[in-house]
């Protein structure tokens, strides 16, 4: 859990305020890029302090935007801040608080997604897995287009402990919209329970910190954002590769108003589907009748370590793509209809 620390160890000199920056700059958010703005310096202050202590830490900031959480971490009194940001419109105001700052910010104009984050830190930084998490952070007021395929990857980064997690346990401090926030965090039993929840907690301790209304924000979203702080497990609740993970908890969730069997049954070409499927639910000791919603972290763990069996005994399993199927089935019945309707009209 993080422990909230003091935001109180640098003070910058006097700037225009976030507001005065966006008139100055004349920035508007975009809504085709999702970006909402968060003015209020006692709602960034309350973001940072979820990261823990900042003091001499090396944070890396994604989609600072007009600088309204840069301030807070720098604030914080940080050693190193480096901001990741795709809109040129806001390097100019940023530039101004790297200069506010000397020799503590450095500014990428590039995409998160794409940014190579194993050279972001000094490697004097680098802890083992099973020491305490390294003395670094990325935080961030996520875009939310983006927010949902950055945390995927990046859960995929700690499963292979590379990228931001190539130092150890990066911990991260970031917003989401309400809802997935609470996909994020949920319990067994859950109507929120989804696929997110077992791909992010079985990967890390996630904590949903505090709820910021929608009006705090410029422009206004129609949603309320979450902040969520994500600490990586020393182990993992499940020890499979990611894609096997990522396969069976798909599968189970693909339809999650019907019975698990249903979702599970598609890992499995159709000759022999329901054979295989009564084998996987019957060895990893899993109720067919439960909702993908209802089942537990061990559930999840009995199904891909079971289901990882199977792919050993028969590695086509693996490969095997059920959207694919039907796409391939589409095809042909598409085709012999076609046909059928040539021949019609030939007689």
């Amino acid at each position: 859990m993080a422990v909230p620390g003091k935001v109180a160890a640098f003070r910058l000199p006097p700037l225009p305020t976030v507001g005065e920056i966006i008139k100055l700059f004349r920035l508007k958010a975009q809504k085709q890029l999702s970006q909402n703005f968060l003015l209020d310096l006692r709602l960034t202050d309350k973001i940072v302090r979820q990261a823990g202590e900042l003091k001499n830490a090396h944070v890396c900031e994604v989609g600072p935007g007009p600088g309204g959480i840069t301030r807070s971490i720098l604030s914080a009194g940080v050693e190193q801040l480096l901001l990741i940001e795709k809109d040129a419109r806001f390097i100019p105001g940023l530039q101004m608080l790297s200069e506010a700052a000397p020799g503590k910010v450095r500014i990428v104009h590039g995409d998160i997604l794409t940014y190579n984050m194993e050279k972001a830190f000094p490697k004097r930084l680098k802890k083992n897995w099973e020491d305490e998490p390294p003395d670094i952070h990325i935080i961030g007021n996520l875009p939310f287009s983006v927010s949902t395929p950055l945390i995927i990857k990046w859960l995929e980064n700690v499963s292979r402990k590379d990228g931001p997690f190539i130092y150890g346990r990066t911990q991260m401090t970031l917003t989401f919209q309400k809802e997935v926030g609470e996909r994020l965090t949920a319990n067994p039993g859950a109507k929120q329970r989804s696929r997110l929840s077992i791909m992010s907690q079985h990967l890390c301790t996630v904590e949903n910190c505090f709820v910021i209304p929608g009006q705090a924000f410029v422009p206004k979203p129609e949603v309320d954002v979450a902040v969520v702080h994500f600490t990586p497990l020393v182990q993992p609740k499940i020890e499979q590769p990611f894609e096997l993970v990522e396969k069976v908890v798909r599968s189970v969730f693909q339809f999650r108003r019907k019975y698990c069997f249903r979702g599970i049954e598609t890992l499995f070409p159709e000759d022999g589907r329901l054979k295989r499927t009564e084998q996987l639910m019957m060895t990893a000791d899993v109720d067919p009748t439960l909702r993908p919603f209802q089942l537990s972290m061990s559930h999840f763990r009995n199904l891909c370590n079971t289901y990882r069996k199977m792919c050993d005994e028969d590695p086509s399993l693996f490969v095997y793509n059920y959207r694919e199927e039907l796409r391939q089935k589409k095809r042909w019945h598409n085709r012999s209809t076609s046909q059928s309707q040539l021949i019609e009209e030939e007689n």
